[in-house]
């Protein structure tokens, strides 16, 4: 950092560029209550001399904030509607008397109380990485479209009313939300795969509002998708019991065939309610003209303009069959997004090696 600022010197800009570094919330050894937030002691030798150079600098502490992992890691002491800007009530911090109604604003107040803590009072934070997975493996139940679109639309309105946290009422907090794009080849869970607001195909996975005014309901950016057909599914904020009521009613008066989400079928995987009353709600809708009314559901069902079908489990549309067309287009698709995919890595590798060039001869070679 010391040289990239050198740089940045030499050619006058070092006042509008600020040089900083981003973390991980792992840099802190605590953060609960808030104001018991404390760095890492392990981390003391590198984090020190990084603070110093970014008061000095009046740099911001870069931090990437997730509570959806807070809440997948302890689900019994964190609430869904909290990690999720939902919560009806709030938080007290014992030390402070302090309220908070969302984790977003604990994680960000306990590093700056982490930061207090060692007399570093000027540094302000940035949010470098937020978000949500709009899909996850069976057990990221809380990894759905729904949620993710419900976070971050919460999330923005929060950003941009400049309300501040209750440690820094009224401070403006720079957000960046993760990510643009699904990537559909990086490894581990399936959630590290589906942070993106849109598919790698470049169709939207949900719709969101940066003007923070719009009511959260999951439609595309256009409101259709590219050929008009629209899928219902089942809220996963709808209750065990409602969706059980729905799916009993659906697949029985409701003359739906729900034979594929019977075990050993092709749509019994993943072995989770939400799932199984998606596949049920959706053919009831088709069956019926693909109506607002045929998608309600008493309020748990959503209209979605992505085909929500996977693997052998296919998804009933009442426009043209898709299941034959399905294996032959899905090498096309694999094809074209690979393309796709390695052109944008050899732009960001272009672009990065020529930013690094231009620094380097910045500094006159001081690197």
């Amino acid at each position: 950092m010391n040289n990239v600022l050198t740089a940045l010197k030499k050619v006058g800009l070092h006042k509008r560029i600020k040089v900083s570094s981003t973390h991980s919330l792992g840099v802190l050894s605590r953060s609960f209550p808030p104001s018991a937030g404390a760095f890492n002691s392990s981390h003391a030798y590198f984090l020190r001399p990084v603070l110093e150079f970014l008061a000095e600098n009046q740099s911001p502490f870069m931090i990437d904030l997730y509570p959806y992992y807070a809440y997948r890691d302890s689900p019994n002491n964190v609430s869904l509607d909290y990690a999720l800007f939902e919560s009806s009530s709030e938080v007290i911090d014992p030390n402070t008397g302090l309220l908070y109604s969302n984790m977003f604003d604990a994680q960000i107040d306990a590093l700056y109380f982490a930061l207090m803590a060692l007399n570093f009072r000027t540094i302000k934070v940035m949010v470098t990485e937020t978000g949500w997975p709009s899909n996850g493996s069976l057990k990221e139940k809380a990894a759905t479209p729904d949620n993710a679109q419900t976070y971050n639309m919460n999330l923005i309105r929060h950003v941009i009313n400049d309300s501040g946290t209750p440690a820094k009422p009224g401070e403006e907090l720079d957000v960046y939300i993760f990510s643009l794009f699904n990537e559909n080849r990086k490894p581990g869970l399936e959630s590290e795969r589906n942070w993106g607001l849109f598919y790698p195909d470049q169709t939207s996975v949900y719709s969101l509002d940066f003007t923070g005014k719009a009511a959260v309901g999951i439609t595309s950016l256009n409101g259709t998708s590219s050929n008009g057909t629209t899928w219902c599914i089942a809220s996963s904020k709808a209750s065990e019991s409602e969706l059980q009521n729905a799916v009993d009613w659906a697949c029985d008066p409701g003359n739906v065939d729900c034979s594929a989400i019977q075990p050993s079928q092709p749509c019994f995987e993943p072995d989770n309610l939400v799932s199984h009353a998606s596949f049920a709600f959706n053919s009831y809708y088709q069956q019926n003209g693909a109506t607002d009314v045929a998608c309600s559901f008493g309020g748990n069902g959503i209209k979605v303009d992505k085909d929500p079908s996977y693997d052998n489990c296919v998804y009933l549309t009442t426009r043209i069959n898709k299941t034959a067309t399905r294996n032959s287009t899905a090498m096309a698709n694999s094809t074209s997004s690979s393309t796709r995919n390695e052109v944008y890595a050899w732009i960001a590798s272009y672009f990065l090696m020529t930013l690094m060039s231009i620094v380097m001869n910045l500094g006159n070679a001081s690197f």
